[in-house]
């Protein structure tokens, strides 16, 4: 009976904040990739087009020729669905393993011109709060990009290659951003 009265309080807590406290923002539109001085946009109706039909915009096929990309792999990469309880999810991303994982994707995703982390952090969180409940529990890069809070989302190309030239999986990556956390966790836990 406790627990469901305390996912009712989180949820009630987290719908007013959404709806009533907190001023309306709106979605994203845009991705910026940049690099140094240079940067390239692209929309995010674009990206959900090609999740959707498979076929990319005229843009964004000149984009994925000049980075050697195919069109398959970007909309399989889009669509893939991951399933992330609401409580748990919001859970971790307020623990100190998962704001050291905020941390590392901060200095890779932030509102344009704006890589704070107290600012990208919150932004981070809540296109993924958003993301999951508009996915009905799962999460998936379309929902998160619409579900981001600011009109145009940056990611650091230098930042993003350097974390990608040390995985080669999705599931390396995860490690990569949580092992070292957890590891100083358990090192914690042994001196108890």
């Amino acid at each position: 009976m406790n627990i469901i009265i305390y996912r009712n309080a989180i949820l009630i807590t987290f719908l007013l904040n959404m709806f009533i406290v907190l001023p309306s923002s709106k979605s994203a539109e845009k991705i910026m990739f940049v690099n140094g001085i240079f940067n390239r946009t692209i929309s995010i109706e674009s990206l959900d087009k090609l999740a959707k039909t498979g076929k990319p915009t005229r843009r964004l096929k000149n984009i994925l020729k000049l980075s050697n990309q195919q069109p398959e792999d970007l909309s399989e990469l889009l669509n893939e669905n991951f399933e992330l309880p609401l409580v748990v999810t919001s859970k971790l991303m307020y623990s100190s393993i998962g704001q050291v994982l905020l941390l590392r994707i901060s200095k890779i995703i932030y509102p344009k011109k704006l890589p704070d982390q107290k600012i990208s952090i919150p932004a981070i969180r809540s296109g993924v709060i958003q993301g999951i409940v508009v996915g009905n529990g799962k999460l998936n890069l379309i929902q998160f990009f619409k579900s981001y809070p600011n009109k145009i989302i940056t990611i650091n190309m230098p930042a993003l290659f350097k974390v990608l030239n040390k995985v080669e999986s999705t599931s390396e990556l995860i490690e990569f951003f949580s092992d070292s956390p957890l590891k100083g966790i358990r090192k914690g836990e042994t001196r108890s």
